[in-house]
Protein backbone atom coordinates (compact mmCIF):
# COMPACT_ATOMS: atom_id res chain seq x y z
CA UNK A 1 0.00 0.00 0.00
CA UNK A 2 3.03 2.51 0.90
CA UNK A 3 4.55 1.83 -2.49
CA UNK A 4 1.71 1.79 -4.59
CA UNK A 5 0.67 5.78 -2.63
CA UNK A 6 4.11 6.30 -3.48
CA UNK A 7 4.24 5.93 -7.24
CA UNK A 8 0.67 7.95 -7.20
CA UNK A 9 2.09 10.48 -5.56
CA UNK A 10 5.12 10.37 -7.49
CA UNK A 11 3.17 10.49 -10.42
CA UNK A 12 1.11 13.33 -9.69
CA UNK A 13 4.04 15.56 -8.83
CA UNK A 14 5.46 14.64 -12.09
CA UNK A 15 2.73 15.46 -14.02
CA UNK A 16 2.56 19.18 -13.03
CA UNK A 17 6.16 19.57 -13.30
CA UNK A 18 7.28 20.97 -9.46
CA UNK A 19 10.91 21.80 -10.68
CA UNK A 20 9.05 24.71 -11.95
CA UNK A 21 8.03 26.39 -8.86
CA UNK A 22 9.96 28.82 -7.12
CA UNK A 23 11.22 27.56 -3.52
CA UNK A 24 8.91 29.77 -1.48
CA UNK A 25 5.99 31.14 -3.09
CA UNK A 26 3.57 29.95 -5.77
CA UNK A 27 1.46 31.31 -8.84
CA UNK A 28 -2.10 30.73 -8.57
CA UNK A 29 -2.88 28.08 -11.28
CA UNK A 30 0.05 25.76 -9.37
CA UNK A 31 -1.52 26.29 -6.16
CA UNK A 32 -4.80 25.49 -7.61
CA UNK A 33 -3.10 21.94 -8.94
CA UNK A 34 -1.42 21.58 -5.56
CA UNK A 35 -5.02 21.57 -3.55
CA UNK A 36 -6.64 19.36 -6.03
CA UNK A 37 -3.68 16.67 -5.66
CA UNK A 38 -4.53 17.41 -1.51
CA UNK A 39 -8.04 16.82 -2.47
CA UNK A 40 -7.94 13.79 -4.01
CA UNK A 41 -5.83 12.56 -1.51
CA UNK A 42 -8.53 9.42 0.59
CA UNK A 43 -5.34 8.07 2.99
CA UNK A 44 -3.21 9.41 5.50
CA UNK A 45 -0.05 7.57 3.78
CA UNK A 46 -1.17 9.68 0.53
CA UNK A 47 -0.87 13.10 2.15
CA UNK A 48 2.33 11.88 3.81
CA UNK A 49 4.02 11.41 0.25
CA UNK A 50 2.54 14.38 -0.62
CA UNK A 51 3.92 15.97 3.13
CA UNK A 52 7.39 14.71 1.98
CA UNK A 53 7.68 15.76 -1.32
CA UNK A 54 6.68 19.45 0.19
CA UNK A 55 9.49 18.96 2.21
CA UNK A 56 11.92 18.70 -0.62
CA UNK A 57 10.41 21.32 -2.77
CA UNK A 58 10.78 23.88 -0.07
CA UNK A 59 6.95 24.11 -0.44
CA UNK A 60 6.41 23.40 3.62
CA UNK A 61 7.71 27.04 3.97
CA UNK A 62 4.94 28.94 2.15
CA UNK A 63 2.08 29.73 4.52
CA UNK A 64 -0.72 29.15 1.84
CA UNK A 65 0.54 25.70 0.39
CA UNK A 66 1.08 24.50 4.00
CA UNK A 67 -1.96 25.30 5.49
CA UNK A 68 -3.75 23.21 2.87
CA UNK A 69 -1.82 20.37 4.09
CA UNK A 70 -2.39 21.16 7.60
CA UNK A 71 -6.16 21.34 6.78
CA UNK A 72 -6.17 18.06 4.17
CA UNK A 73 -4.79 16.12 7.55
CA UNK A 74 -7.53 17.08 9.96
CA UNK A 75 -8.84 13.41 9.23
CA UNK A 76 -5.81 11.91 10.92
CA UNK A 77 -6.10 14.30 14.31
CA UNK A 78 -2.21 12.78 15.34
CA UNK A 79 -0.79 13.57 12.13
CA UNK A 80 -2.33 16.90 11.82
CA UNK A 81 -1.29 17.83 15.47
CA UNK A 82 2.54 16.65 14.34
CA UNK A 83 2.63 19.11 11.51
CA UNK A 84 1.12 21.55 13.58
CA UNK A 85 3.61 21.09 16.22
CA UNK A 86 6.57 22.43 13.74
CA UNK A 87 5.25 25.04 12.66
CA UNK A 88 6.88 28.19 13.75
CA UNK A 89 4.89 30.67 13.60
CA UNK A 90 1.24 29.37 12.23
CA UNK A 91 -1.40 31.85 11.45
CA UNK A 92 -5.09 32.44 12.47
CA UNK A 93 -5.89 30.29 9.83
CA UNK A 94 -3.75 26.76 10.68
CA UNK A 95 -4.75 27.72 14.24
CA UNK A 96 -8.68 27.56 13.28
CA UNK A 97 -7.88 24.40 11.24
CA UNK A 98 -6.79 23.01 14.51
CA UNK A 99 -9.21 23.87 16.76
CA UNK A 100 -12.12 22.95 13.91
CA UNK A 101 -10.02 19.30 13.80
CA UNK A 102 -10.67 18.70 17.83
CA UNK A 103 -13.59 19.93 17.80
CA UNK A 104 -14.83 17.26 15.73
CA UNK A 105 -12.52 14.57 17.10
CA UNK A 106 -12.59 12.02 19.76
CA UNK A 107 -10.16 14.63 21.66
CA UNK A 108 -12.58 18.09 22.13
CA UNK A 109 -10.85 19.26 25.35
CA UNK A 110 -7.42 19.93 22.82
CA UNK A 111 -9.29 22.82 21.44
CA UNK A 112 -9.43 24.60 24.57
CA UNK A 113 -5.20 23.97 24.73
CA UNK A 114 -5.16 25.59 21.18
CA UNK A 115 -7.36 28.42 21.67
CA UNK A 116 -5.24 29.39 25.06
CA UNK A 117 -2.10 29.20 22.50
CA UNK A 118 -4.11 31.07 20.01
CA UNK A 119 -4.70 34.15 22.66
CA UNK A 120 -0.84 33.86 23.43
CA UNK A 121 -0.03 34.76 20.36
CA UNK A 122 -2.42 37.95 20.79
CA UNK A 123 -3.64 37.69 17.14
CA UNK A 124 -6.94 39.03 16.34
CA UNK A 125 -9.32 36.38 16.11
CA UNK A 126 -12.21 35.61 14.23
CA UNK A 127 -15.76 33.97 14.23
CA UNK A 128 -14.53 30.63 13.41
CA UNK A 129 -12.00 30.80 16.59
CA UNK A 130 -14.94 30.85 18.97
CA UNK A 131 -17.75 28.69 16.52
CA UNK A 132 -15.22 25.74 16.87
CA UNK A 133 -14.18 26.59 20.53
CA UNK A 134 -17.61 26.42 21.30
CA UNK A 135 -18.39 23.31 19.71
CA UNK A 136 -15.49 21.81 21.68
CA UNK A 137 -17.39 22.83 25.00
CA UNK A 138 -21.10 21.21 23.64
CA UNK A 139 -19.48 18.12 23.42
CA UNK A 140 -17.41 17.96 26.80
CA UNK A 141 -19.97 20.08 28.74
CA UNK A 142 -17.80 22.19 29.97
CA UNK A 143 -20.21 25.59 31.03
CA UNK A 144 -17.59 27.07 33.08
CA UNK A 145 -15.23 27.62 29.87
CA UNK A 146 -18.00 28.18 27.81
CA UNK A 147 -19.00 30.77 29.74
CA UNK A 148 -15.42 32.36 30.18
CA UNK A 149 -15.42 32.25 26.41
CA UNK A 150 -18.74 33.63 25.82
CA UNK A 151 -17.14 36.51 28.19
CA UNK A 152 -14.58 36.98 25.25
CA UNK A 153 -16.85 37.12 22.88
CA UNK A 154 -18.87 40.11 23.98
CA UNK A 155 -15.69 41.81 24.38
CA UNK A 156 -13.99 41.18 21.20
CA UNK A 157 -17.18 42.69 19.85
CA UNK A 158 -17.74 38.90 17.59
CA UNK A 159 -20.99 38.71 19.63
CA UNK A 160 -22.58 40.88 16.69
CA UNK A 161 -21.95 37.73 14.39
CA UNK A 162 -25.31 35.65 13.58
CA UNK A 163 -23.28 32.25 13.37
CA UNK A 164 -21.37 33.34 16.94
CA UNK A 165 -24.57 33.81 18.91
CA UNK A 166 -26.37 30.23 17.02
CA UNK A 167 -22.70 28.34 18.39
CA UNK A 168 -24.06 29.84 21.64
CA UNK A 169 -27.41 29.18 21.59
CA UNK A 170 -26.36 25.72 21.07
CA UNK A 171 -23.89 25.44 23.52
CA UNK A 172 -26.40 26.62 26.61
CA UNK A 173 -29.01 24.53 25.38
CA UNK A 174 -26.56 21.01 25.23
CA UNK A 175 -25.53 21.86 28.81
CA UNK A 176 -29.24 22.48 30.09
CA UNK A 177 -29.20 26.14 30.67
CA UNK A 178 -32.45 26.74 29.26
CA UNK A 179 -32.59 30.38 30.56
CA UNK A 180 -29.42 31.54 29.81
CA UNK A 181 -30.50 30.27 26.12
CA UNK A 182 -33.27 32.04 25.97
CA UNK A 183 -31.68 35.19 27.43
CA UNK A 184 -29.46 35.02 24.81
CA UNK A 185 -31.96 35.14 21.95
CA UNK A 186 -33.43 37.91 23.83
CA UNK A 187 -30.44 40.17 23.45
CA UNK A 188 -30.65 39.41 19.58
CA UNK A 189 -31.97 43.14 18.25
CA UNK A 190 -33.98 41.55 15.12
CA UNK A 191 -34.76 38.21 15.40
CA UNK A 192 -34.88 37.77 11.62
CA UNK A 193 -32.74 34.93 11.58
CA UNK A 194 -34.00 31.89 10.94
CA UNK A 195 -30.98 29.75 12.20
CA UNK A 196 -31.24 30.92 15.36
CA UNK A 197 -35.12 30.18 15.65
CA UNK A 198 -33.98 26.81 14.35
CA UNK A 199 -31.35 26.87 17.09
CA UNK A 200 -33.78 27.54 20.15
CA UNK A 201 -36.72 25.28 18.92
CA UNK A 202 -34.24 21.92 18.68
CA UNK A 203 -32.59 23.32 21.92
CA UNK A 204 -36.15 22.95 23.15
CA UNK A 205 -37.19 19.58 21.81
CA UNK A 206 -33.50 18.43 23.15
CA UNK A 207 -34.42 19.30 26.43
CA UNK A 208 -37.85 17.63 26.65
CA UNK A 209 -39.48 20.75 26.53
CA UNK A 210 -41.93 20.33 23.57
CA UNK A 211 -44.53 22.78 24.90
CA UNK A 212 -42.29 25.76 24.75
CA UNK A 213 -41.13 24.69 21.23
CA UNK A 214 -44.56 24.80 20.27
CA UNK A 215 -45.17 28.07 21.39
CA UNK A 216 -41.99 29.21 19.97
CA UNK A 217 -43.01 28.10 16.59
CA UNK A 218 -46.85 30.34 16.98
CA UNK A 219 -44.28 33.05 17.57
CA UNK A 220 -42.29 32.51 14.49
CA UNK A 221 -45.65 32.29 13.08
CA UNK A 222 -46.64 35.64 14.14
CA UNK A 223 -43.48 37.64 13.11
CA UNK A 224 -44.28 36.19 9.55
CA UNK A 225 -40.74 34.28 9.25
CA UNK A 226 -40.27 32.37 6.24
CA UNK A 227 -40.03 28.61 7.48
CA UNK A 228 -37.42 25.91 6.37
CA UNK A 229 -37.59 22.32 6.31
CA UNK A 230 -35.39 22.11 9.68
CA UNK A 231 -38.12 24.30 11.25
CA UNK A 232 -40.99 22.25 10.62
CA UNK A 233 -38.97 19.12 10.84
CA UNK A 234 -38.15 20.66 14.61
CA UNK A 235 -42.09 21.45 15.33
CA UNK A 236 -42.86 18.14 13.92
CA UNK A 237 -41.09 16.39 17.07
CA UNK A 238 -42.25 18.56 19.15
CA UNK A 239 -46.14 17.92 18.28
CA UNK A 240 -45.07 13.76 18.18
CA UNK A 241 -43.75 14.03 21.77
CA UNK A 242 -46.82 15.69 22.83
CA UNK A 243 -48.98 13.16 20.87
CA UNK A 244 -51.77 15.98 19.85
CA UNK A 245 -52.62 14.91 16.33
CA UNK A 246 -54.61 18.18 16.16
CA UNK A 247 -51.28 20.27 15.83
CA UNK A 248 -50.49 17.58 13.65
CA UNK A 249 -52.75 17.84 11.16
CA UNK A 250 -52.39 21.88 10.10
CA UNK A 251 -48.64 20.90 9.79
CA UNK A 252 -49.52 18.29 7.21
CA UNK A 253 -51.50 20.13 5.44
CA UNK A 254 -48.80 23.25 5.46
CA UNK A 255 -46.00 20.65 4.32
CA UNK A 256 -48.06 19.45 1.42
CA UNK A 257 -49.08 23.22 0.33
CA UNK A 258 -45.12 24.37 0.65
CA UNK A 259 -43.68 20.76 -1.42
CA UNK A 260 -41.57 20.24 1.98
CA UNK A 261 -43.00 16.12 1.77
CA UNK A 262 -40.44 15.19 -0.63
CA UNK A 263 -38.15 16.19 2.08
CA UNK A 264 -36.78 13.37 3.59
CA UNK A 265 -36.54 14.56 6.79
CA UNK A 266 -39.47 16.13 6.94
CA UNK A 267 -41.32 12.66 5.64
CA UNK A 268 -39.30 10.85 8.57
CA UNK A 269 -40.79 13.35 11.38
CA UNK A 270 -44.62 12.74 9.81
CA UNK A 271 -44.23 9.30 10.10
CA UNK A 272 -42.88 9.10 13.42
CA UNK A 273 -45.81 12.39 14.17
CA UNK A 274 -48.62 9.56 13.48
CA UNK A 275 -47.00 6.62 14.59
CA UNK A 276 -46.93 7.95 18.09
CA UNK A 277 -50.49 9.24 17.95
CA UNK A 278 -51.47 5.82 17.60
CA UNK A 279 -52.27 6.29 13.49
CA UNK A 280 -49.40 4.13 11.70
CA UNK A 281 -51.55 3.59 8.85
CA UNK A 282 -51.63 7.53 8.00
CA UNK A 283 -47.58 6.47 8.52
CA UNK A 284 -47.78 4.32 6.03
CA UNK A 285 -49.65 6.33 3.26
CA UNK A 286 -47.10 9.34 3.64
CA UNK A 287 -43.85 6.01 3.55
CA UNK A 288 -45.32 4.82 0.10
CA UNK A 289 -45.62 8.60 -0.92
CA UNK A 290 -41.87 9.48 -0.80
CA UNK A 291 -40.31 7.99 -4.07
CA UNK A 292 -36.38 7.40 -2.88
CA UNK A 293 -36.54 6.14 0.72
CA UNK A 294 -33.12 6.52 2.60
CA UNK A 295 -32.27 3.41 5.58
CA UNK A 296 -33.98 6.36 8.04
CA UNK A 297 -37.23 5.99 6.86
CA UNK A 298 -37.53 2.67 6.80
CA UNK A 299 -36.39 2.58 10.00
CA UNK A 300 -39.15 5.16 11.07
CA UNK A 301 -41.69 3.01 9.90
CA UNK A 302 -40.54 -0.47 11.49
CA UNK A 303 -39.99 1.39 14.59
CA UNK A 304 -43.47 2.83 14.53
CA UNK A 305 -45.36 -0.54 14.10
CA UNK A 306 -43.57 -1.76 16.47
CA UNK A 307 -44.06 0.78 19.29
CA UNK A 308 -47.92 0.39 18.64
CA UNK A 309 -47.73 -3.40 19.47
CA UNK A 310 -47.58 -4.58 15.88
CA UNK A 311 -44.34 -6.74 15.48
CA UNK A 312 -45.34 -8.94 12.32
CA UNK A 313 -46.49 -6.10 10.68
CA UNK A 314 -42.80 -4.82 11.55
CA UNK A 315 -41.31 -7.86 10.96
CA UNK A 316 -43.26 -7.89 7.36
CA UNK A 317 -41.49 -4.63 6.65
CA UNK A 318 -37.69 -5.85 7.33
CA UNK A 319 -38.45 -8.61 4.78
CA UNK A 320 -39.44 -5.91 2.22
CA UNK A 321 -36.16 -3.86 2.88
CA UNK A 322 -34.75 -6.95 2.64
CA UNK A 323 -36.55 -7.66 -1.30
CA UNK A 324 -35.90 -3.93 -1.84
CA UNK A 325 -32.17 -4.24 -1.29
CA UNK A 326 -31.98 -1.58 1.47
CA UNK A 327 -29.16 -2.15 3.77
CA UNK A 328 -30.37 -2.45 7.28
CA UNK A 329 -28.32 -0.73 9.94
CA UNK A 330 -27.93 -1.18 13.83
CA UNK A 331 -30.78 1.50 14.79
CA UNK A 332 -33.20 -0.71 11.99
CA UNK A 333 -33.75 -3.77 14.25
CA UNK A 334 -32.91 -2.06 18.25
CA UNK A 335 -36.59 -0.47 18.08
CA UNK A 336 -38.00 -3.78 17.35
CA UNK A 337 -36.23 -6.17 19.22
CA UNK A 338 -36.99 -3.89 21.95
CA UNK A 339 -40.68 -4.18 21.67
CA UNK A 340 -39.79 -8.13 21.71
CA UNK A 341 -38.19 -8.25 24.98
CA UNK A 342 -41.02 -5.60 26.51
CA UNK A 343 -43.81 -8.15 25.02
CA UNK A 344 -41.74 -11.15 25.51
CA UNK A 345 -42.34 -12.24 22.03
CA UNK A 346 -39.92 -14.57 21.29
CA UNK A 347 -41.04 -15.93 18.28
CA UNK A 348 -40.41 -13.07 16.78
CA UNK A 349 -37.47 -12.19 18.38
CA UNK A 350 -35.76 -15.29 17.76
CA UNK A 351 -36.56 -14.20 13.90
CA UNK A 352 -34.32 -11.53 13.98
CA UNK A 353 -31.86 -12.90 15.99
CA UNK A 354 -31.50 -15.04 13.17
CA UNK A 355 -32.12 -11.85 10.58
CA UNK A 356 -28.84 -10.62 12.16
CA UNK A 357 -26.96 -13.95 11.64
CA UNK A 358 -28.10 -14.37 7.92
CA UNK A 359 -26.96 -10.57 7.02
CA UNK A 360 -24.09 -11.10 9.09
CA UNK A 361 -24.56 -7.47 10.83
CA UNK A 362 -21.49 -6.42 13.10
CA UNK A 363 -22.78 -6.78 16.85
CA UNK A 364 -22.43 -2.76 18.02
CA UNK A 365 -22.66 -1.70 21.33
CA UNK A 366 -26.16 -0.73 20.40
CA UNK A 367 -27.53 -4.04 18.39
CA UNK A 368 -25.71 -6.02 20.95
CA UNK A 369 -27.02 -4.61 24.13
CA UNK A 370 -30.65 -4.50 22.40
CA UNK A 371 -29.92 -8.92 21.90
CA UNK A 372 -28.62 -9.40 25.14
CA UNK A 373 -31.26 -7.60 27.11
CA UNK A 374 -34.18 -9.28 24.44
CA UNK A 375 -32.67 -12.77 24.93
CA UNK A 376 -32.17 -12.67 28.65
CA UNK A 377 -35.95 -11.35 29.28
CA UNK A 378 -37.27 -14.22 26.67
CA UNK A 379 -35.71 -16.98 28.36
CA UNK A 380 -32.69 -17.27 26.27
CA UNK A 381 -29.86 -16.96 28.76
CA UNK A 382 -27.39 -18.79 26.60
CA UNK A 383 -28.53 -16.45 23.45
CA UNK A 384 -27.70 -13.67 25.48
CA UNK A 385 -24.33 -14.68 26.85
CA UNK A 386 -22.89 -15.57 23.17
CA UNK A 387 -24.05 -12.25 21.81
CA UNK A 388 -22.45 -10.56 24.80
CA UNK A 389 -19.14 -12.75 24.25
CA UNK A 390 -19.22 -11.85 20.49
CA UNK A 391 -19.58 -7.87 20.58
CA UNK A 392 -16.02 -6.31 19.83
CA UNK A 393 -17.21 -3.13 21.39
CA UNK A 394 -19.47 -3.08 25.23
CA UNK A 395 -20.53 0.18 26.85
CA UNK A 396 -21.89 0.67 30.06
CA UNK A 397 -25.39 0.07 29.03
CA UNK A 398 -23.88 -3.28 27.19
CA UNK A 399 -22.41 -5.00 30.68
CA UNK A 400 -25.81 -3.61 32.66
CA UNK A 401 -27.83 -5.21 30.66
CA UNK A 402 -25.91 -9.00 30.95
CA UNK A 403 -25.58 -8.34 35.00
CA UNK A 404 -29.00 -7.66 35.16
CA UNK A 405 -29.74 -11.09 32.71
CA UNK A 406 -27.55 -12.72 35.35
CA UNK A 407 -29.72 -11.75 38.00
CA UNK A 408 -33.39 -12.06 36.41
CA UNK A 409 -32.64 -15.92 35.77
CA UNK A 410 -31.42 -15.73 39.64
CA UNK A 411 -27.33 -16.18 38.56
CA UNK A 412 -26.26 -13.67 41.50
CA UNK A 413 -22.60 -15.17 41.35
CA UNK A 414 -22.57 -14.84 38.04
CA UNK A 415 -23.94 -11.10 37.87
CA UNK A 416 -21.30 -10.29 40.02
CA UNK A 417 -18.49 -11.82 38.21
CA UNK A 418 -19.72 -9.93 35.64
CA UNK A 419 -19.44 -6.44 37.41
CA UNK A 420 -16.13 -7.27 38.59
CA UNK A 421 -14.69 -7.69 35.08
CA UNK A 422 -16.22 -4.68 34.23
CA UNK A 423 -14.56 -2.83 36.71
CA UNK A 424 -10.69 -4.88 35.27
CA UNK A 425 -11.23 -3.97 31.85
CA UNK A 426 -11.74 -0.27 32.78
CA UNK A 427 -15.62 0.72 32.38
CA UNK A 428 -17.04 2.76 34.60
CA UNK A 429 -20.57 1.16 35.81
CA UNK A 430 -23.81 3.74 36.11
CA UNK A 431 -26.24 3.88 38.67
CA UNK A 432 -28.14 1.82 36.69
CA UNK A 433 -25.53 -0.86 36.87
CA UNK A 434 -25.37 -1.03 40.69
CA UNK A 435 -29.29 -1.35 40.71
CA UNK A 436 -29.04 -4.11 38.20
CA UNK A 437 -26.23 -5.94 40.96
CA UNK A 438 -28.21 -4.89 43.90
CA UNK A 439 -30.90 -6.84 42.76
CA UNK A 440 -29.52 -9.52 41.50
CA UNK A 441 -28.11 -9.74 45.24
CA UNK A 442 -31.89 -9.18 46.50
CA UNK A 443 -32.89 -12.17 44.90
CA UNK A 444 -29.96 -14.33 45.11
CA UNK A 445 -29.92 -13.30 48.87
CA UNK A 446 -26.58 -12.50 48.77
CA UNK A 447 -26.73 -9.74 51.96
CA UNK A 448 -23.28 -9.24 52.44
CA UNK A 449 -22.51 -8.63 48.81
CA UNK A 450 -24.73 -6.16 48.32
CA UNK A 451 -24.24 -4.41 51.61
CA UNK A 452 -20.83 -4.62 49.86
CA UNK A 453 -22.10 -2.78 46.81
CA UNK A 454 -24.21 0.02 48.06
CA UNK A 455 -20.77 0.94 50.30
CA UNK A 456 -18.84 0.97 46.69
CA UNK A 457 -21.26 2.48 45.01
CA UNK A 458 -21.15 5.54 47.76
CA UNK A 459 -17.76 5.59 48.74
CA UNK A 460 -15.75 4.55 45.12
CA UNK A 461 -17.76 5.79 42.48
CA UNK A 462 -19.45 9.32 44.56
CA UNK A 463 -23.35 8.00 43.51
CA UNK A 464 -26.20 9.49 46.22
CA UNK A 465 -28.38 5.84 46.20
CA UNK A 466 -32.27 6.65 44.92
CA UNK A 467 -35.19 5.10 46.21
CA UNK A 468 -35.02 2.28 44.31
CA UNK A 469 -31.08 1.36 45.27
CA UNK A 470 -32.90 1.33 49.00
CA UNK A 471 -35.73 -0.47 47.28
CA UNK A 472 -33.27 -3.65 46.55
CA UNK A 473 -31.52 -3.09 49.91
CA UNK A 474 -34.85 -3.03 51.75
CA UNK A 475 -36.08 -6.32 49.65
CA UNK A 476 -32.50 -7.87 50.76
CA UNK A 477 -32.62 -7.43 54.15
CA UNK A 478 -36.02 -8.49 54.41
CA UNK A 479 -35.57 -11.91 52.82
CA UNK A 480 -32.81 -12.25 55.47
CA UNK A 481 -35.08 -12.03 58.12
CA UNK A 482 -33.45 -8.51 59.31
CA UNK A 483 -37.03 -6.65 59.34
CA UNK A 484 -36.10 -4.64 61.95
CA UNK A 485 -33.29 -3.36 60.26
CA UNK A 486 -34.89 -2.86 57.07
CA UNK A 487 -37.98 -0.93 59.24
CA UNK A 488 -34.56 1.34 60.44
CA UNK A 489 -33.15 1.86 57.03
CA UNK A 490 -36.34 3.10 55.43
CA UNK A 491 -37.31 5.38 58.38
CA UNK A 492 -33.40 6.76 57.97
CA UNK A 493 -34.29 7.74 54.74
CA UNK A 494 -34.90 11.62 53.28
CA UNK A 495 -37.61 9.65 50.77
CA UNK A 496 -40.05 8.61 53.66
CA UNK A 497 -43.02 9.45 51.01
CA UNK A 498 -41.95 6.44 48.79
CA UNK A 499 -44.58 3.69 48.87
CA UNK A 500 -42.16 1.45 47.32
CA UNK A 501 -39.91 0.75 50.17
CA UNK A 502 -42.63 0.33 52.63
CA UNK A 503 -44.69 -2.23 50.81
CA UNK A 504 -41.15 -4.57 50.46
CA UNK A 505 -41.02 -4.47 54.02
CA UNK A 506 -44.38 -5.26 54.18
CA UNK A 507 -43.93 -8.63 51.76
CA UNK A 508 -41.16 -9.11 53.76
CA UNK A 509 -43.45 -9.29 57.08
CA UNK A 510 -45.71 -11.75 55.46
CA UNK A 511 -42.90 -14.00 54.38
CA UNK A 512 -41.54 -13.95 58.09
CA UNK A 513 -45.12 -14.17 59.57
CA UNK A 514 -44.09 -10.48 61.58
CA UNK A 515 -47.41 -9.29 62.43
CA UNK A 516 -46.65 -6.42 64.88
CA UNK A 517 -44.75 -4.82 62.14
CA UNK A 518 -46.80 -5.69 59.42
CA UNK A 519 -49.55 -3.77 61.11
CA UNK A 520 -47.10 -0.70 62.03
CA UNK A 521 -46.34 -0.09 58.00
CA UNK A 522 -49.66 -0.65 57.17
CA UNK A 523 -50.67 2.39 58.75
CA UNK A 524 -47.96 4.58 57.62
CA UNK A 525 -48.91 2.98 54.39
CA UNK A 526 -52.13 4.43 54.79
CA UNK A 527 -50.96 7.73 56.09
CA UNK A 528 -48.82 8.06 52.81
CA UNK A 529 -51.23 7.06 50.53
CA UNK A 530 -54.81 8.59 52.13
CA UNK A 531 -56.63 5.70 51.13
CA UNK A 532 -56.95 1.88 51.58
CA UNK A 533 -54.98 -0.30 48.65
CA UNK A 534 -55.87 -3.51 47.68
CA UNK A 535 -52.47 -4.93 48.04
CA UNK A 536 -51.52 -3.64 51.59
CA UNK A 537 -54.62 -5.32 53.37
CA UNK A 538 -54.14 -8.75 51.24
CA UNK A 539 -50.20 -8.34 52.58
CA UNK A 540 -51.47 -7.80 55.71
CA UNK A 541 -53.89 -10.53 55.85
CA UNK A 542 -51.86 -13.58 54.65
CA UNK A 543 -49.67 -12.19 57.29
CA UNK A 544 -52.07 -12.94 59.89
CA UNK A 545 -52.62 -16.01 57.94
CA UNK A 546 -48.54 -17.34 58.42
CA UNK A 547 -48.18 -16.17 61.85
CA UNK A 548 -51.56 -18.40 62.94
CA UNK A 549 -53.48 -15.63 63.83
CA UNK A 550 -56.76 -17.07 61.81
CA UNK A 551 -58.89 -14.89 63.72
CA UNK A 552 -57.81 -11.53 62.85
CA UNK A 553 -56.97 -13.10 59.48
CA UNK A 554 -61.16 -13.63 58.60
CA UNK A 555 -61.39 -10.08 60.24
CA UNK A 556 -59.19 -9.20 57.89
CA UNK A 557 -60.61 -10.84 54.85
CA UNK A 558 -63.99 -9.45 56.04
CA UNK A 559 -63.46 -5.81 55.71
CA UNK A 560 -61.76 -6.57 52.31
CA UNK A 561 -65.14 -7.82 50.93
CA UNK A 562 -67.01 -5.07 52.88
CA UNK A 563 -65.19 -2.31 51.44
CA UNK A 564 -65.32 -3.80 48.07
CA UNK A 565 -61.31 -3.60 47.42
CA UNK A 566 -60.52 -4.97 44.56
CA UNK A 567 -57.02 -6.10 43.67
CA UNK A 568 -56.19 -5.12 39.51
CA UNK A 569 -56.26 -8.20 37.37
CA UNK A 570 -53.11 -9.78 36.20
CA UNK A 571 -52.71 -11.13 33.08
CA UNK A 572 -50.32 -13.12 31.43
CA UNK A 573 -49.39 -14.17 27.75
CA UNK A 574 -47.83 -17.20 26.09
CA UNK A 575 -47.04 -17.77 22.34
CA UNK A 576 -48.14 -21.02 20.53
CA UNK A 577 -46.35 -22.06 17.62
CA UNK A 578 -49.10 -22.08 14.38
Amino acid sequence: MIFSSASWVRQKFQSWSIHHFPKYYFTAPEDQNLISLLESCTHTSEICQVHGSMVKTGLVNVPFTLSKLLASSIQDIDYAASIFNHIPNPNLFMFNTMLRAYSISHHPRQAFVVFNGLRAQQMMLDQFSFISTLKACSRELAHETGQWIHGVVVRSGHGLFTNVKNALLHFYFVCGRIGDAHQLFDEIPQKIDVVSWNTLLSGYIQMSHPTMATCLFREMCRKGLKFSTTTITSVLCAVSDLGNLDGGLPLHGHCVKMGFCSDLNVATALIAMYANAGFIDLGRKIFYQVPEKDVVVWNCLIDGYARNGQLQDSLALLQLMKHEQVKPNSSTLVGLISACAAAGASGVGLCIGNYVEEEQMALDAVLGTALVDMYCKCGFLEKAIDVFGRMEIKDVKSWTAMISGYGVHGQAENAIRIFHRMEKEGCRPSEVTFLAVLNACSHGGMMVEGISFLEKMVREYGFSPKVEHYGCMIDLLGRAGLLEEAHNLIKSLPIEGDTTGWRALLAACRVHGNVNLGERVKRILLEIFDEQHPTDSILLSSTYAIAGRLPDYTRSMQEIKEEKMMKEAGCSAIEMNE
